[in-house]
């Protein structure tokens, strides 16, 4: 995988959480990976009809998880009326 720029990728955001270095990952990095990832994700759960969990909770918190949630969920300007008949979706 280190070939793809993953790895690349989980080194520079490790550098920037720790404060090592200039800020190496703009506001318009973080959005394209988020975005591009995203898209991944869903295309590939509509095409196998699995769910695989999205992010290891090992490595993020539940504060950290919400606050990216809240966000996508209001650039895409999903209402909470809506996010509930998504999350009450059979799988």
């Amino acid at each position: 995988m280190s070939d793809n720029g993953v790895e690349a990728f989980v080194q520079a955001a490790e550098h920037a959480l720790r404060g090592e270095g200039d800020n190496v990952l703009s506001d318009q990095d973080i959005e394209r990976v988020l975005s591009a990832a995203v898209r991944v994700y869903a295309q590939r759960a509509e095409e196998t009809s699995e769910y695989p969990p999205p992010v290891s909770k090992d490595l993020v918190s539940a504060t950290e998880v919400v606050t990216v949630a809240s966000e996508m969920i209001r650039v895409v300007d999903v209402n909470l009326f809506d996010l509930s008949m998504w999350f009450r979706r059979p799988r």
